[in-house]
């Protein structure tokens, strides 16, 4: 379980390492543009409600990893959220997620010998 320290606070956020690597690309992308967003997600701790952050580059923030590695990085993930750090709800995200170690852009293809099935457009990654 990572830490997201905002401002000057002593108190961390709890959030999944690998769900945490993918916020601090898209966060430090985002603030390196001098572009402000807002993070928020729905509490998971027992604690009713939600959570909205307003992150821009004079706060500051710090992210903390239980991890040495660094995760490896879902492209579709870091896209999907980029989009939403960039719409005027901000990132909103699932602490309860499981970010695929490999994008769907990256699995191998397999050959099919019937109809493929009709699919719809969904809001996960």
């Amino acid at each position: 379980m990572g830490h997201l320290f905002y401002g000057t606070t002593t108190e961390s956020i709890q959030i999944p390492d690998r769900l945490l690597s993918h916020i601090k690309v898209v966060t430090a992308t985002k603030l390196r543009r001098s572009e402000s967003f807002t993070l928020s997600w729905t509490h998971v701790d027992g604690t009713p409600g939600r959570s909205k952050l307003w992150l821009q580059p004079a706060i500051p923030l710090r992210f903390v990893f239980d991890s040495a590695e660094p995760e490896t990085l879902n492209s579709t993930v870091l896209k999907t959220m980029a989009d939403m750090a960039n719409s005027s709800a901000g990132l909103v995200v699932d602490l309860n997620v499981e970010i695929p170690a490999i994008d769907s852009a990256q699995r191998p293809q397999t050959v099919r010998t019937t109809a493929p099935a009709r699919r719809t457009l969904s809001a996960a990654a």
